[in-house]
């Protein structure tokens, strides 16, 4: 095998991991850059978080939890390219890197990556209401938030062009005839979700929210905290790109009600307190101001922007699902998880009565 260098300077490993045979390929990445790790002596551990990519950590047997001794191994799921940029991905995570606000990558393969292990637990329902742990999440998003990509790369928002993308993926009709008639039955058409795209975008596109570069996509299980340190880290950036500010906070607070399907409680929703103390967390970092004034009329603004961008998150989400419904080879219930998301999104829009 011959192993080369990808124009970001990059090493590239010609390999392609079979997702259901995880481990023979994982072993031969591991050989291209880990040469010194004898294979014998290699533990592997599957986490079981995500519903989009496998991810495997790789660790040499009797030795102490350092991040050089583990190496993380992220397989994609099936069909995942027609949802995510690749390229951008490996950029903003070098971008971000550089900046210590990601991990190192050791190298990419065909269907994957292989990064520096962040050591910490991902957060939890319960955790990511601690007012310390918020207090850390808030901050290291002001810093992301602050970061400047390449000048050549267009200061707009992506998630109008993300959910005409994932509307064009979700098949007319599903491929296979249950899970076509449960779509139908619980969500209708693609029309009538295309019809709401529209209303939906000329709704918010008038907000005045600042383009910053987002994580988009900061779930409780892309968030580590490293109590010892006293430190979070954000990980997976899948979708990573510029975005409205107020997206990027309204996407995360979603995420406080869960992800387990057995287990989603909308009144786990952090309450305007909790949000607003967040925000002015937030703002201390973003603004590198103390001016409480300051801080507390601008988190006003902020925090009437992230209720009405929360229903940007939920539709992308649950068009998303649709996407994987139909595509993805992951054990996850992606139909019931659209039809959570997009449920939320109309009954939220019906309470607010914007749209």
């Amino acid at each position: 095998m011959t192993t080369q260098f990808r124009r970001d300077g990059h090493k590239f490993i010609p390999i392609e991991i079979e997702e259901n045979n995880i481990y023979p390929g994982v072993l031969k990445i591991l050989h291209e850059i880990r040469p010194e790790w004898p294979q014998d002596k290699i533990n592997f551990k599957l986490f079981t978080d995500g519903i989009t990519n496998k991810l495997v950590a790789c660790q040499i047997r009797d030795k102490t939890e350092k991040s050089d001794n583990i190496v993380l191994v992220r397989i994609y799921g099936n069909k995942t390219d027609l949802l995510i940029d690749r390229t951008a991905e490996v950029r903003n995570i070098t971008r971000l890197h550089s900046l210590n606000l990601a991990p190192e990558i050791y190298g990419v393969f065909k269907n994957g990556l292989a990064y520096e292990y962040y050591p910490g637990m991902t957060l939890t329902v319960d955790s990511v209401t601690d007012v310390k742990i918020a207090a850390l999440v808030a901050k290291q998003m002001a810093k992301m938030h602050k970061v400047d990509l390449n000048a050549d790369i267009k200061k707009e928002p992506m998630i109008w062009d993300k959910i005409e993308q994932f509307l064009c993926l979700v098949p007319e009709p599903f491929t296979d005839p249950t899970k076509q008639t449960r779509f139908a039955n619980r969500l209708g058409t693609i029309s009538r979700l295309r019809i709401e795209f529209e209303r939906l975008k000329s709704h918010l596109i008038k907000t005045e929210s600042p383009i910053v570069f987002a994580h988009n996509d900061l779930l409780l299980g892309n968030v580590i905290h490293n109590e010892c340190k006293g430190t979070v880290s954000f990980i997976d950036y899948e979708y990573a790109a510029y975005n409205y500010q107020a997206f990027d906070i309204a996407n995360h607070f979603n995420e406080f009600v869960g992800l387990s399907l057995d287990d989603i409680d909308n009144n786990r929703y952090p309450n305007r307190e909790f949000q607003l103390f967040w925000i002015k967390t937030y703002l201390s970092e973003y603004l590198d101001t103390s001016d409480e004034d300051v801080i507390k009329s601008k988190a006003e603004e902020i925090y009437r922007e992230v209720q009405r961008l929360s229903l940007a998150s939920h539709f992308m989400w649950g068009i998303w699902s649709l996407v994987q419904f139909e595509h993805s080879s992951i054990d996850f219930d992606f139909g019931r998880y659209a039809d959570i998301r997009l449920s939320r999104y109309f009954e939220l829009k019906d309470k607010m009565h914007l749209i």
